[in-house]
């Protein structure tokens, strides 16, 4: 290959970069999402008692230059505690508890770090294997 065609090659993969990083970034949110709620599913995470918590998760995509982001997370007030505890605590109204933490989201986190490589590559397999 010559350094034309590959300059070439280059310009016509570069556009595709952003769609397909951003592509990326939104399916490893959603698998996140979906390991979070797997692990909230009962011991060693929390129980499910009213199913209320665990489709609160959400993956909120937002737009970075060439691709894009995607945090996950819930608006519900249970999740700090669930995931760390909540040790010897008196609440607002004098209430005292002791919860220990259920962890769900970090085991998540850790699974999906192992293989984070994989589909990245494959997006970098995408982008230049059509260029």
């Amino acid at each position: 290959m010559d350094l034309a065609d590959l300059a070439s090659r280059l310009d016509r993969a570069a556009d595709r970069v952003g769609p397909e990083i951003d592509r990326t970034i939104q399916q490893q949110g959603r698998l996140l999402r979906a390991l979070i709620m797997e692990r909230a599913s009962g011991r060693p995470g929390p129980n499910v008692i009213t199913d209320q918590y665990r489709p609160s998760w959400k993956p909120e995509p937002f737009g970075v230059p060439d691709g894009g982001g995607v945090e996950v997370g819930t608006r519900k007030p249970q999740g700090r505690r669930l995931e760390f505890g909540f040790y010897d605590m008196t609440d607002s109204i004098g209430r005292h508890y002791f919860q220990p933490p259920f962890p769900h989201v970090g085991p998540a986190v850790n699974e999906l770090e192992d293989d984070w490589p994989v589909p990245f590559k494959a997006a970098c397999d995408r982008i230049f294997g059509g260029a």
